[in-house]
């Protein structure tokens, strides 16, 4: 029996772990420690050609160096493509999976007449929702497709631990989105769903960025009968400028940072720029459980100290 509050932390490891990894790590830490919870560690190198080993490697030793601990060995998604595919073939059977032919740049096309999510996302206007079995085979000597769920019209309503209520129709907002890629690579919202589900995960803590897409991810736990979790976006880190934080800010990544400071004055640091210290000062990780409230935590986004 897993206890009532099971949190994750689930870094990808595209490079070095950076200052906004560590606020999301934090956070969830304190979180699942402060309920008395299980912590559990995620790697997501789905695309490992991306994600060497190494980094992962590098990102437990920086974890390890601010003294987390988690309740069970990491677990690595490159090495789960059989359970990913068991749940696709799930969906499947529901009919709600069909292959996509479109390339990138018919659906960069697409975008200009439909609605747009930003400079990388758009609403899938379902091209190749109503193929039939013949014309799919034909074009698939072509080119290998990608899979897409079919999603319903209906809103997806959810509460937000700290942006509050949220709702998004998928069809209008978002369309039917993909679970595999072209290349095989099974997708992000599939294997973070299944991911937590089978690991018990009760809530979910990570950056505002991505909080649009938590309701592709509880239609699909609701489609293979798993509970929904709790979730949590957290702000996003700015410089003493204001600007928002990139990979790009190599001198704000923990291969500079641990250099420069210990680890007690940066967790000290991010705690009170969360909201969780009154003062900027160094502290201890086992030390900011006791201080743990959400409804301690900023909504906003956080302003990192010049010092820095």
């Amino acid at each position: 029996m897993y206890p009532d509050v099971t949190g994750r932390f689930a870094p990808t490891p595209s490079g070095r772990l950076h200052l906004g990894n560590l606020l999301c790590a934090l956070l969830a830490y304190l979180s699942a420690r402060h309920a008395g919870g299980r912590f559990l560690l995620r790697i997501e190198d789905l695309d490992a050609p991306r994600c060497p080993r190494r980094l992962a490697r590098q990102a437990i030793e920086d974890l390890c160096w601010f003294g987390f601990r988690w309740d069970a060995p990491p677990v690595y998604q490159s090495e789960r493509s059989a359970i990913y595919q068991f749940h696709l073939e799930r969906l499947e059977a529901k009919g709600l999976i069909y292959p996509c032919f479109c390339t990138r740049a018919q659906l960069q096309q697409q975008a200009s007449a439909a609605p747009n999510l930003g400079d990388t996302q758009w609403v899938y206007r379902g091209t190749c929702a109503h193929l039939g079995k013949e014309e799919a085979a034909r074009l698939s000597l072509a080119r290998s497709p990608a899979l897409r769920v079919r999603v319903p019209d209906e809103d997806i309503r959810f509460v937000d631990g700290l942006q509050g209520p949220q709702r998004e129709n998928l069809a209008r907002d978002c369309g039917d989105f993909i679970v595999r890629r072209s290349d095989g690579l099974f997708g992000y919202q599939l294997a973070v769903v299944v991911d937590d589900a089978l690991a018990g995960v009760s809530e979910v803590v990570r950056g505002r960025d991505i909080l649009s897409a938590t309701p592709r991810q509880i239609y699909l736990l609701r489609e293979l009968g798993y509970p929904v979790p709790r979730y949590y976006h957290i702000p996003l880190l700015t410089d003493a400028q204001g600007r928002r934080l990139a990979k790009r800010d190599r001198d704000l990544d923990l291969s500079a940072l641990s250099r420069r400071h210990t680890p007690q004055r940066l967790l000290g640091m991010l705690a009170h720029a969360a909201g969780l210290l009154e003062e900027d000062r160094p502290a201890e990780l086992d030390e900011l459980i006791s201080l743990f409230d959400w409804s301690k935590v900023q909504r906003g986004d956080l302003r990192l100290p010049a010092w820095l």
